[in-house]
């Protein structure tokens, strides 16, 4: 039986769908085409800018540049901090075939410590191996020399130099230079607050203390940079534009080191080592200014002892920094501007022309100085004189003289707490002296205020009396005793101490921080308190005169004896008998000469005893090293 033909496929429909389908593809691949060419004209045309800028950045890179460093001088040119090549040999890892193999043989010209080699590894991780690792730094000139020699034997091993801060006089001027050291995570803290950070991007050191921190923005100079085109993995291929760095500024400072040197050599004694029975130079404890009563120029600033700076400059190791955290004679510490004492009779110079201006006395005031004192109408315990059978009739000319303290007690009595302390303000104690350095203190100048929110307690009459001869609360730094006596000599006149003489190159005149000056007091009080400290010196009962016997200048002094603790009233002061920390402070201020002043000079020798006897003697030498040997070799010149 035949079966009935069917159709299977229908060839006009499949043509059809086909064609829909053919249609569809065309008409979607015209609107991708479109769509691609629209991004294309956006991002060819519109975006082109933006898109060129973007890869710009991934193929051309800016460099900075390092500024040199300023250079320091003192008054006379002699170079005080300058810029020396420091020698590196470092390593290009890509270079290298066998690291460990390189390592092995460069130490055979140099030789190197694991905490060296330890440090390259670490380093040469965190480094793209086309840049250069160190290996050693510091290299001495015999080092350079063996190496250079074999450089040959070592591909992808060189010499680099760079420049490094150096203080030539070492520990002579740490404490008013200070110095530079690398950038830590607080410096870029500090310098990213001040918008200062792309200035110091290439920089690797930065001021720390003193001048060098002060005038930091002078002495780094700007930054350059060049722009340069490196390959995707970031290696440079060519320099496209380069701009140069601006060095920093030098600076000239006004102090003369050869009278830091002198003056530090004065603050060292001789000791006898108890084992090997060798004598040996050792730093006395103390610290002296010497100024210009005229401008306030600071000559010489010795802090002693001190410490090399240059420890600081190249990284010192933990073990150095601990011994000097750790030394008992705290050599840390710049004692000019930081370290705070008892002024003790120092003050009464400055003292006496308030309490003469307060007409609390007058230039005919006498007084009775039996040897102690005692608050009027009081039982008290009796404020005793340092001269234990008293000094008889005393005036204020005399007082001065030999340093009477009964007569200052009474005057502080008097006086009162609110009118002393607000005279001892306007001498610039209690306040920062305005020097340009960041490290002072400003000491304490004590008031009711000061007392209530410090002891919680009030202020009595008893407070008061001490601080009559600068003992009890009130402390001070040299360089503040140092501004007060050059506001004495110049009858009022305050001003600035200052560091910097000028910035090189620069026309700008160097102006110090402004201080009110004293007005109102007659010409004969000042020259009342002035006269004073002349007797001290010059008088047979000064008590400063055995060290300025025969001088052939006149100079004006007061010492200063400062307690360390006080004594019961029936207590004996014995220094032979208690530990050396304890002992009295040694204090001394002066100026020279006396008609016509050149120089003002502001000491501490901690725990040396009597100003008189201790601290008088050595500024005896300052003035006659600045004043006499000059005149001597004026008359030896042919």
């Amino acid at each position: 039986m035949l079966h009935k033909r069917t159709q299977i496929r229908d060839y006009s429909a499949e043509s059809a769908l086909f064609f829909r389908r053919a249609l569809f593809c065309f008409f979607s691949i015209i609107v991708m085409m479109l769509i691609l060419l629209t991004n294309l004209y956006h991002i060819q045309v519109n975006q082109f800018n933006h898109y060129s800028t973007r890869s710009n950045k991934n193929r051309i890179k800016v460099v900075p540049v390092a500024p040199n460093r300023g250079l320091i001088y003192d008054r006379n040119g002699v170079v005080l901090a300058e810029n020396l090549p420091v020698f590196t040999l470092e390593v290009i890892p890509e270079q290298v075939k066998d690291i460990e193999a390189t390592l092995a043989a460069v130490q055979e010209y140099i030789p190197l410590t694991e905490q060296e080699i330890e440090r390259f590894h670490r380093e040469r991780r965190q480094t793209r191996r086309f840049e250069s690792v160190p290996l050693r730094t510091q290299l001495t000139e015999e080092e350079v020399a063996r190496f250079s020699v074999n450089q040959y034997r070592f591909d992808g091993v060189e010499i680099r130099a760079h420049l490094k801060r150096h203080y030539p006089f070492g520990d002579a001027l740490t404490h008013a230079l200070g110095y530079v050291a690398r950038i830590n995570d607080s410096d870029l803290e500090r310098l990213d607050r001040e918008d200062k950070l792309t200035n110091y991007r290439a920089t690797r050191d930065i001021g720390k203390l003193g001048i060098e921190r002060y005038y930091e923005d002078i002495l780094h100079g700007q930054a350059g940079y060049q722009e340069v085109e490196v390959n995707s993995r970031g290696r440079v291929i060519r320099t496209l534009n380069y701009v140069p760095p601006v060095a920093g500024k030098d600076i000239y400072l006004n102090i003369d080191i050869n009278l830091q040197l002198y003056v530090q050599q004065l603050l060292t004694r001789t000791v006898t080592d108890p084992e090997t029975g060798e004598e040996k130079q050792v730093a006395r404890r103390g610290a002296m200014v010497i100024m210009s009563p005229d401008n306030a120029e600071v000559l010489a600033m010795v802090s002693s002892p001190s410490y090399d700076p240059n420890l600081f400059v190249h990284g010192i190791s933990s073990r150095n920094y601990s011994a000097l955290l750790n030394d008992v004679n705290h050599p840390l510490v710049n004692r000019v501007t930081l370290g705070i004492y008892p002024p003790a009779s120092t003050v009464k110079p400055y003292i006496a022309v308030a309490a003469l201006d307060e007409e609390v006395i007058t230039p005919d005031t006498t007084r009775n100085d039996p040897g102690y004192w005692r608050i009027p109408d009081s039982n008290t315990r009796a404020f005793r004189d340092w001269k234990r059978w008293g000094h008889g009739v005393v005036d204020i000319s005399k007082a001065i003289q030999e340093s009477v303290d009964t007569f200052y007690y009474q005057i502080a009595y008097d006086l009162g707490i609110d009118r002393l302390s607000h005279w001892m303000t306007m001498f610039g104690f209690g306040d920062r002296t305005g020097i340009d350095i960041f490290e002072e203190s400003s000491a304490n100048m004590p008031t009711r205020e000061w007392k209530m929110a410090r002891h919680r307690t009030p202020w009595y009459k008893g407070d008061t009396i001490p601080i009559g001869i600068g003992q009890g609360y009130w402390t001070a730094t040299p360089m503040q005793l140092a501004k007060a006596t050059s506001v004495l000599v110049n009858h009022g006149q305050v001003r600035a101490p200052q560091l910097l003489n000028h910035i090189a190159g620069s026309n700008e005149e160097v102006i110090p921080r402004p201080f009110p000056s004293i007005t109102g007091v007659k010409d004969e009080f000042w020259d009342i308190a002035l006269n004073g400290m002349r007797l001290v010196n010059h008088s047979p009962r000064g008590t400063a005169r055995r060290a300025f016997e025969g001088t052939p200048y006149q100079a004006g002094g007061k010492t200063g004896t400062a307690q360390v603790f006080g004594l019961a009233e029936d207590q004996e002061y014995n220094a032979d008998e208690i530990e050396e920390h304890l002992r009295d402070h040694a204090l001394y201020v002066a100026f020279a000469p006396y008609d016509d002043p050149k120089y003002v000079l502001s000491m501490v020798l901690e725990n040396a005893g009597g100003g008189s006897t201790n601290a008088a003697p050595v500024a005896r030498q300052v003035f006659d090293h600045l004043l006499v040997e000059p005149e001597l070799e004026e008359r030896d010149e042919p």
